[in-house]
């Protein structure tokens, strides 16, 4: 879990609070808008919000709309800086998706309350052109049931085909799953109710199972911690469910100051394992105070040693600065695109905790997605820290954009450590109800709801 992130300011500015100013805009010449209330409760509702340039390319935009129900008013948008006076909102684009090209999107997305009605917003235009398309202002129904099969059933062994984790198929999917807390601190968290629980009713495709090496982890035991993976690994199997087996180094957070034990542990586990289809491999949780060449580095002497063992598994490598691409040391992506790991069927680390790591870390995965295969093994709905409130806004724009660049997650953590970012209220754990609303954290009902939406897997 990150602990020592430096929070940055979002492009998602406070309503009320910025002036905006009209963009230095080309023409619109067409535009569509696809607005879908994506989820709904008392007096609140989450919106998404797309924009299609038809027309010329656009260098600034500014989108415009009017909610018709005097009650009905924007709390906080998303990939665009939003205002409203009165009726009427408007969302200007920020600098890494003002430029639209004809036929490019900008997906948007808002939170609302309502006192009264909360019908579809009208009169949308891009730049004063007013724009066709979808307007879908009620709730969304049940999606029902996914279709018959395991998520490891459907998918099989998994592979990296270019930037995407691929099935069989050679299809990409998106595994969606929780994260486990130090399995040296919450070990009663994790036994059959809790992991039927996350197969059957959260529906999650994966469990990532994080081995702590120092802080009482690994180091202490390493046999007794090597059988409490193997053992979850089969728990998740048995319910067709992937797992992650996470070597979770933090501090000290250079990965070579562990590579003896790496190399150890990675030879026991993947040999035991690589008969299995659901293994995926996590080499170094969150690098920190470290350069990417000494993670590349230390990822060069570790990934030969799983593959010896296991041929055909994913691995995925840390990256600079706790899992953040580097953005977090002040460098971005581009030093992994212009010196990559030299080794195939890898994927590399991306974490986040959304009430710190706003649009600017979201720009960096949009960016690095159409070059780099990424996988978010980490993720917190709270601060950097692991605890505080729910960012709710953030964490919906980072799932949506998790989930149209197709880029799997795990979300820290399933247990009922007493944290903000715990899915379990304290003391659930050890009982025989992981589901129900009473035993629930606000971050855990956030998940639980998007993760138990069907997966659609492909599968021709």
């Amino acid at each position: 879990m990150k602990r020592l992130l430096a929070l940055l300011a979002t492009c998602a500015t406070a309503l009320g609070l910025t002036a905006l100013t009209a963009p230095q805009a080309t023409a619109a010449t067409g535009c569509k808008v696809d607005y879908t209330v994506a989820s709904q409760w008392q007096g609140g509702f989450q919106a998404g919000v797309k924009v299609t340039n038809l027309g010329d390319p656009v260098t600034g935009w500014k989108l415009t709309f009017t909610l018709p129900d005097a009650g009905q008013k924007v709390v906080q948008g998303w990939n665009a800086t939003w205002s409203q006076s009165g009726s009427a909102v408007t969302a200007v684009g920020v600098d890494w998706n003002r430029t639209l090209a004809t036929g490019a999107t900008a997906d948007l997305g808002l939170t609302g309350s309502f006192t009264g009605a909360n019908p579809a917003p009208t009169a949308f235009a891009l730049n004063g052109v007013p724009c066709t398309g979808s307007v879908d202002g009620t709730t969304p129904p049940d999606p029902g049931e996914p279709g018959d099969g395991t998520p490891v059933e459907v998918n099989g062994q998994l592979h990296v085909c270019g930037v995407n984790l691929c099935n069989q198929y050679n299809r990409p999917i998106q595994l969606r799953g929780m994260s486990t807390h130090g399995i040296q601190w919450f070990s009663q968290c994790y036994d059959n109710a809790s992991v039927d629980a996350l197969a059957e009713d959260w529906k999650s495709d994966l469990l990532r199972v994080a081995m702590y090496v120092q802080e009482d982890g690994y180091e202490t035991d390493p046999a007794g911690f090597t059988s409490r993976v193997n053992s979850l690994v089969d728990m998740a199997e048995a319910r067709g469910m992937y797992s992650i087996i996470d070597f979770h180094t933090l501090t000290p957070g250079d990965p070579n100051h562990n590579l003896g034990r790496a190399k150890t542990f990675f030879a026991s586990v993947a040999a035991r394992n690589a008969g299995k289809k659901n293994v995926i491999y996590e080499i170094a949780n969150e690098p920190n105070g470290v350069s990417w060449s000494g993670i590349k580095n230390y990822a060069e002497q570790v990934i030969p040693v799983i593959r010896a063992a296991d041929p055909d598994a994913v691995v995925i490598v840390g990256t600079r600065g706790w899992s953040s691409l580097g953005v977090s040391d002040g460098s971005s992506e581009s030093e992994i695109v212009n010196n990559p790991v030299n080794a195939t069927n890898i994927m590399y680390a991306f974490h986040f905790y959304a009430a710190s790591h706003k649009d600017n870390y979201r720009a960096a995965v949009s960016r690095a997605a159409s070059q780099l295969p990424l996988f978010v093994s980490e993720f917190g709905t709270v601060s950097a820290t692991g605890d505080g409130a729910v960012d709710r806004a953030s964490t919906t724009a980072w799932l949506d954009l998790l989930d149209r660049l197709k880029i799997g997650y795990a979300n820290w953590t399933y247990s009922d450590a007493p944290e903000g970012s715990a899915a379990f209220r304290p003391g659930t754990c050890g009982g025989g109800d992981y589901s129900s609303s009473g035993v629930l954290t606000e971050s855990g009902a956030l998940l639980k709801s998007r993760i138990s939406t069907p997966d659609s897997f492909p599968t021709s």
